[in-house]
């Protein structure tokens, strides 16, 4: 399987953001990509008053991503975006998966919610708006299984765990939105450690650059092997890399530091 993870700097334009994602894919297409993973909130990433309304996953951004996976016939993890939630002050932050023809294969809602006060440094609730998801999701992609999760679920090594001893997972996709005080420290490490103790590929794509209001991504999306090898990642900016996966490393791996099958917990 060929992987193309996509980093992009979106902002408090939606069509400027949804026309800068088409372009990446577009190019990760070109480049033979089976499939491809966009950031969290790859629509719309600024002042909260601007926020679009919260849409179903087949409104406006599920049907644009949708006709781009069939008319490139790709793969798609569609990052992120601000789902209809349970009550009117909270959405769901929700990533959605299209086969080659178009079609909404599954959806993940965020189950981890960042709620973080660092005083003089950051301070977000992300609680108070959304919602969080309950159902941890693997998608079979021809023949892989992918499990899904979203930026601060990364800190949250039991998610992951449950979705290679429940759903078999062999890659896990990190759509991301994540910090740059917490991403210099803390992005790579946590992301190498998921790939090695999971003995699974991880593809994570983040978002890059300042944000208004006053927040800046680290980016640096990148896609790592079982053995905790970053295969490539992707410079400051917006920009991707396409990275071929060996499914039989993977095998290897899982066969000769049988870890997984080691455990006693």
């Amino acid at each position: 399987m060929r992987v193309a993870v996509c980093q992009l700097n979106a902002r408090d334009d939606r069509a400027a953001n949804l026309a800068a994602a088409e372009a990446l894919l577009g190019r990760a297409a070109a480049a033979g990509a089976d499939l491809a993973v966009l950031p969290e909130y790859v629509d719309y990433l600024g002042p909260a008053a601007g926020l679009p309304a919260p849409e179903p996953v087949d409104g406006t951004v599920g049907r644009f991503f949708a006709d781009v996976a069939r008319r490139l016939g790709i793969w798609l993890v569609a990052g992120s975006f601000h789902e209809v939630g349970p009550d009117p002050e909270h959405t769901f932050n929700t990533s959605l998966v299209f086969d080659r023809s178009g079609t909404l294969v599954t959806s993940y809602r965020k189950i981890h919610l960042y709620d973080v006060e660092i005083p003089g440094r950051v301070s977000y609730l992300e609680s108070a708006t959304v919602a969080p998801g309950e159902k941890p999701v693997v998608v079979d992609v021809e023949g892989v299984r992918v499990g899904l999760s979203i930026c601060y679920d990364l800190r949250f090594p039991e998610l992951y765990r449950q979705l290679v001893t429940d759903g078999d997972a062999q890659l896990l996709v990190l759509p991301a939105a994540f910090m740059l005080h917490t991403g210099r420290d803390h992005w790579e490490v946590l992301l190498r450690a998921r790939a090695i103790e999971n003995q699974c590929f991880v593809a994570a794509a983040g978002q890059t650059g300042d944000h208004d209001p006053g927040r800046t991504c680290f980016g640096r999306s990148m896609v790592i092997d079982p053995w905790g090898t970053v295969l490539g990642q992707v410079p400051d900016g917006p920009g991707l890399t396409v990275v071929d996966l060996d499914l039989e490393r993977l095998r290897a791996i899982r066969a000769e530091l049988p870890s997984l099958a080691n455990r006693r917990l």
